[in-house]
Formats: structure tokens, C-alpha cells, sequence
């Protein structure tokens, strides 16, 4: 699907329709296993075996991902300097995209869903609910896993924090978010991974929202939970 079909798809979706924002990575798509993995592989191509690597590479990634979440690096920036501060090098610009390369190729090589993905996108829209993707991420580079992975066509569009004033957990996220598909908070809920930027944003937004924690790492008292997608009730989420 050509760039500008995406863009008229995000422009168009119904707001008649109540709508379910999933995030993407580590909800519907297994991306921690894909960057470790990745991370793994590249570090050693470079020499780097320590048994901190994965844990390394994470919190690297991490704390430049949430500077371009800021604002404060482009996309580009943050890469090189994950590429940079990981495996301690002083290069250029080329270079350091070059050295990125090697990790990005693993990495999107990587990419796999979870199981219980498409079903939950295809339980919404049985449901009566519009199933949209709302991402901390690039637009670009995300609408490229929507179409290697198939979910191009199983949700009603595709919302990047690259096209808007900020990302999760910004109020200016969610806020964008649901102007984009026509929405008001009260008929929107969100799912996703992260108890701050997915669960918490969004509750501070207004909207709905339910934790995704496959790994049991996360705890508050006060958010609804789920280990899996197949445990979300769509057709009773507005009947509370």
C-alpha cells in the first residue's frame, strides 16, 4: 500500500466508531526479543561478549529513544548514538549509520507477532470498535513492520508520535491521537506494554486503558491488567 493510501486512512477513519489504540511494539509485536537478539549477534561482530550486552544495549537504547521522543535528536541522531555509546566509538556520521546498519538489518530480520495480535485486532472490529495502532515510534520504520507483518490491513490506521507535538505519555499524544480519528477520550481505550507512556498517559489523557504485561514484571493495584490480548472482553469494555 502506497504512502499516501496510508495517510488517507488515517485521515478517513470513522468517528462514529469507538475506537481500541494499540500500541505496537512489545504488544503486538515482539520487538524485545528481536532488538536482544539483534543486539547480541552485532556486538559480537564488533568484538563485545560480555554477559551484560542485551541489558546494555537496552538501556542505551532506551535513554536516546526517549531524547528523540523529546525532541531533542531526530531519528537518525538516536541511532548513531546508540551505535556510538554501545560500542564506544568516535565516527562520523556515515560511519556511525553504516555500524547501525549492521544491527538494523538483524533487527528488522527479527520481527515477529505475537500470536494473540491479529485476533485481537479482528475481536474489536467484530466487536463494533475501530482497532488503530498508536506508536511511540518513526513513521516510517513502523509502517515497514505494519507491512511486513500483515497488520497494514487487519487495523484502521496507523498513528506514529513522529507525526505528532509529542509522544506517550505527552497529553499532546493521546490528545492528537484521538483527534486524528475523529474521537472523544470517553470512546477510546488504550493497550499497551508500558505501565507510564501507554497505561498511566492515558488515563491522565481521559481514555481507557489496559496494561499488557506478558512477563508479570510490572505492578499497580490501580490499572486493569491482562498476560495476554486474548484475555480482553471488547465486546464489554463499554457495558461497565
Amino acid at each position: 500500500m502506497s504512502g499516501s493510501s496510508w495517510r488517507k486512512r488515517c485521515e478517513i477513519v470513522a468517528p462514529v466508531r469507538r475506537t481500541v489504540f494499540f500500541d505496537l511494539d512489545d504488544t503486538l509485536v515482539d520487538q524485545e526479543t528481536a532488538a536482544v537478539d539483534a543486539a547480541v549477534a552485532w556486538a559480537a561482530e564488533h568484538g563485545v561478549h560480555d554477559e551484560d550486552v542485551a541489558q546494555r544495549w537496552m538501556s542505551i537504547s532506551e535513554f536516546h529513544y526517549a531524547r528523540y521522543q523529546r525532541r531533542e535528536l531526530t531519528f537518525a541522531q538516536q541511532r548513531r548514538a546508540r551505535a556510538r555509546e554501545f560500542l564506544s566509538l568516535d565516527v562520523g556520521d556515515d560511519d556511525a549509520d553504516a555500524v547501525f546498519a549492521g544491527y538494523l538489518q538483524r533487527y528488522e530480520a527479527g520481527w515477529t507477532l505475537f500470536d494473540d495480535a491479529i485476533p485481537a485486532l479482528r475481536r474489536a472490529r467484530a466487536a463494533g470498535l475501530s482497532p488503530v495502532i498508536f506508536t511511540n515510534g518513526d513513521e516510517d520504520h513502523q509502517r515497514k513492520k505494519l507491512d511486513m507483518l500483515g497488520l497494514d490491513s487487519e487495523s484502521d490506521a496507523l498513528i506514529a508520535s513522529s507525526s505528532l507535538p509529542a509522544g506517550k505519555p505527552d497529553a499532546r499524544a493521546f490528545q492528537g491521537a484521538l483527534e486524528r480519528v475523529g474521537a472523544r477520550a470517553q470512546e477510546a481505550l488504550m493497550i499497551g506494554n508500558s505501565l507510564e507512556k501507554d497505561v498511566r498517559g492515558a488515563q491522565r489523557a481521559g481514555l481507557r486503558a489496559i496494561l499488557i504485561d506478558r512477563h508479570g514484571r510490572q505492578r499497580d493495584p490501580d490499572v486493569p491488567v491482562v498476560r495476554s490480548l486474548g484475555e480482553v472482553d471488547f465486546e464489554a469494555l463499554w457495558l461497565t
